[in-house]
Order: C-alpha cells, then structure tokens, then sequence
C-alpha cells in the first residue's frame, strides 16, 4: 500500500526542529530510522502531512563517555551500539542484546530513540534498559529534563514524552564491580513474545548487594519483579539459583498478559519465566 501524501522536513539544528513542531503541531511527527513508522505509514494507521527527519541534527547519533554514565545518542542504530567500544566494554550485556534485534536491516536502520519512543509493546531495549537503571533525556524547546527508563512507558504505543519533546540520548550507568547483566527472549517473526532482563550485583563477600528483575514484551509495558529483587539480596550465587524460580513465581503469575496472535496469556507468561531464569542464570555465572 502507498504512503499518503506527505511533506518531509530536515531541519539542520534543534531550534529550527521546535520552531516545526510547534508550526505543525498534531499534524507533525519526527522521524528516525523510520523502521517502525513508515511501516504504520504504509499500511495507514498512522497518518502525519509533515514528517521531521532528525538525521540531519549534529551530535544525535553520538554515543560518548559521559563519566558516570554511557551516553548512547537517541539516533544511535542498534548495529552502532552492538558495535561500539564503549557498550562492548561497560554494557556487554545491552551490546549482546543490540546485536540480536529483528535482522540485520533493521539494526542497521532502526535506532534506539525510535524504538523507545514508538513504544510496541514487543521490544527488547526498554526492559533492559530499566535493569540498568537507564535514564532518558528529554528536551523541548523551553530546556530539557530526565525520565527513568522504568517510567517512560505507560502503556502499548504511549510515553511520558510530551508535545513538543524529543528524545536526545539514553544515559545507561557505568557498572559497579560486580555488577553484571544479562537478556534472554523468545521470539516470532523478529519481534520479541516474551523478554527476561536480570542485573546482579555481588559484593566482596559474594553476597547480592542489587538486583533487579525485568519481563518484556509480554505486557504493554515491561514490568519489574520488585519482590523477586528484594529477595535474593544477602544470596550467594548458589542461593540464588535455587531460590529464584520460587521467588518469581508470584509476580509471574499476576502478569497481565492477555491472549492475541503471539499467544496465549499463560503462554506467554510461562516463556517469561523460562526468559527471565535463563537471563539471571547468564548473570549469576558470571557474576559468581
């Protein structure tokens, strides 16, 4: 099916890109890799008369070192960032993760910003990027503020960004030592039915001094496993093998997850479980 008609914007600076959201209004859109956009595009769900590339906007796609914290650029693609120096030494867990989105088109194409900001509820990054305490900036016109990446989705297709915001970069932590992470999924037609993200921290001691649970892409939003976490604090990595599957039994099972054409709701629930268990595994090993 053929795209309407509509008019294509590539403003050079962010002050000329507010200056067209705030001409256009409800009747624009911006635009990134457009992997998940144009597609909608395509098939008329979504209609926009102007779309606002942000390709041509200096420093977007940059991803630096940014002290406390990796500075991944919102128009980073998923290929850049599984390949990038950086994520590869600090965040090997989200380099793995990055490098197994959808084929190789879209990783080439798709960005991180895009992929965040549209919101489909079957995405890998967004649970694990709340398991490493990710922070999203925001800006707009009047100045700029941060979200965690643990609030920035409500629900299927809707964020905290507001009108007129874009998203500019995702600051994912430097990890402490002893810190390690790790994402399994289970997919279909390369969108993730169910995602696991785990982050481990082990002390001196090699007791669990942090943890954090994440399930994705079963629910519109990825959901955190909060008493699962709280329960492996003071575990060694033996105990926490043994304990985990009970623990998020619970949380499991009160998942919100309704049937449609990825599955079942038990279904899928039992794949996150199975998701989530192997994902702790990879990052118990490695941090025992």
């Amino acid at each position: 099916m053929l795209l309407r008609r509509f008019d294509l914007h590539k403003p050079e600076t962010l002050p000329a890109l507010f200056d067209l959201l705030d001409r256009h209004g409800e009747e624009a859109s911006v635009l990134a890799g457009g992997t998940e956009l144009l597609i909608a595009l395509k098939a008329r769900v979504l209609h926009y008369p102007h779309l606002i590339s942000l390709k041509a906007i200096a420093g977007l796609a940059d991803i630096v070192d940014a002290g406390d914290c990796i500075s991944i650029g919102a128009l980073a693609t998923h290929d850049a960032i599984a390949r990038h120096p950086l994520v590869c030494r600090y965040l090997p867990g989200y380099a793995a993760l990055s490098d197994n989105i959808a084929n190789i088109r879209v990783r080439c194409a798709g960005t991180l910003g895009g992929n965040l900001c549209f919101a489909e509820p079957h995405a890998d990054p967004p649970a694990m990027l709340a398991a490493l305490g990710a922070r999203l900036r925001l800006q707009s016109a009047t100045g700029s503020r941060e979200c965690a990446m643990a609030d920035f989705i409500h629900r299927d297709f809707e964020t905290d960004r507001q009108p007129g915001e874009i998203l500019t970069a995702i600051l994912v932590p430097k990890p402490v030592s002893g810190h390690r992470a790790a994402y399994r999924c289970y997919g279909a037609s390369h969108r993730p039915v169910a995602g696991g993200a785990a982050a481990i921290t082990m002390d001196e001691a090699g007791k669990c001094s942090a943890a954090a649970f994440w399930i994705g892409a079963v629910c519109g939003r990825p959901v955190a496993l909060e008493q699962a976490a709280l329960g492996v604090i003071g575990m060694d990595s033996a105990e926490i093998a043994q304990a985990l599957p009970a623990l998020i039994a619970p949380e499991i099972e009160a998942l919100e997850a309704s049937d449609d054409n990825h599955g079942a709701g038990d279904y899928k629930r039992h794949l996150a479980q199975t998701m989530l268990l192997r994902a702790a595994q990879a990052a118990n090993t490695v941090a025992a």
